[in-house]
């Protein structure tokens, strides 16, 4: 199994946890320490020594050859009628990893992804939607013991990126560019992409854009949410919107330390939809493909989730406690012959709206979704 997802999220912890109630043992490598490289100099005659044991290899991208060893090992003991999993694999970066992985490990090798914490996660451990909004869900920013401390986590956390990961994941790529392209896709949360004027802003192309933002989605730091697509007989907008994953992140870009600074800046609104899409595109799970629905004349679907190829949820977010749902929306409902029709806000209570729509909390509706 390749377990994915960006630093600091848990994957360690998680696979340590695994390791340490495997029933044959376990070994834990890291190929950030050169000691851990080192035993693998010979990794078949290594690995092979193994058997029986979960083998955990960290930052596996670090060593791409070591896939096609994998593969002779796996397919040695599936001759053997060993089909039980003795290899997780966990990375930081999935485009590549999942590329070098499916071409040597096809068939062999399954794949999961972990995200921040989510709210649904937060609340039993007691940590309500604005703290996890304010702090976003990776975990030492969450339980950090203040805003400030809280902040400077996340600080650290983008420096670290953008001076040891944009070099090591794509060395030709300016970091000091990314991060203050990374600076203004928070500004602009939630909108849609204009590549020629980032480009502009920024001194560069609009492919160099084009690939830093690929880039920031390999490492699952940006979400790129894109748009429905059909025949409708109506003009659609075809760029994508994109989103900082994580609340937190957007708030450090931006320095906003404390509920009220973020309160009082204009990204407020679309912080929290960003918030909202994250946890409700999670909890919808992989079964689910999820998009935004928008018409040139400005029609338009937050969040659009389909399910065997038929548009099943409509969600409108509002940061709102008196939420509303538009004509415009309800339109664009009928348009796509969705009958559940939602309008997630901060509130908890559920009630009734006008064209057949459903005020509804945020941590409700993520339950409607998993349960669904």
């Amino acid at each position: 199994m390749v377990l994915l997802g960006p630093r600091q999220v848990g994957k360690t912890t998680l696979a340590r946890d695994i390791a340490t109630h495997w029933p044959h043992g376990s070994l834990y490598l890291d190929l950030e320490r050169s000691a851990d490289r080192r035993r693998l100099d010979d990794a078949d005659a290594y690995l092979r020594a193994q058997q029986g044991k979960l083998v955990v290899i960290d930052e596996i991208q670090r060593a791409p050859n070591l896939f096609e060893t994998l593969r002779g090992i796996i397919d040695e003991r599936r001759e053997a009628g060993d089909r039980h999993g003795h290899f997780l694999l966990l990375g930081s970066a999935s485009l590549d990893l999942m590329r070098q992985a499916s071409e040597s490990l096809a068939g062999r090798v399954a794949y999961l992804d972990l995200a921040p914490l989510l709210l649904s996660e937060t609340l039993s451990a007691g940590y309500g939607a604005d703290t996890l909004w304010l702090r976003g869900g990776f975990p030492e920013s969450l339980l950090a013991g203040s805003d400030e401390g809280s902040l400077n986590w996340r600080r650290d956390f983008i420096r670290s990126y953008l001076e040891r990961d944009v070099p090591m994941f794509a060395p030709r790529v300016p970091a000091e560019t990314v991060g203050r392209l990374w600076t203004m896709l928070a500004h602009q949360q939630g909108a849609q992409l204009n590549q020629a004027r980032l480009a502009a802003s920024l001194g560069v192309s609009a492919p160099a854009v084009g690939r830093y933002i690929d880039l920031l989605v390999d490492l699952k730091l940006v979400r790129r949410l894109m748009p429905w697509h059909g025949n409708l007989g109506k003009r659609l907008v075809k760029a994508p919107k994109l989103y900082i994953r994580d609340s937190g992140l957007v708030h450090a870009l931006l320095e906003l330390e404390t509920r009220d600074a973020v309160w009082g800046h204009p990204v407020a609104g679309a912080s929290w939809e960003g918030l909202a899409i994250e946890n409700l595109i999670e909890a919808a799970g992989p079964r689910r493909h999820a998009c935004f629905f928008r018409t040139a004349d400005g029609a338009e679907i937050d969040l659009v989730l389909e399910q065997g190829g038929q548009a099943e949820f409509a969600i409108e977010i509002k940061r709102s406690s008196a939420p509303g749902l538009d004509r415009g929306v309800a339109v664009a409902c009928d348009d796509l012959g969705i009958g559940q029709r939602y309008v997630v806000y901060s509130g908890a209570e559920c009630f009734p709206l006008r064209h057949g729509a459903y005020a509804i909390g945020l941590a409700e509706m993520i339950q409607r979704l998993q349960g669904d």
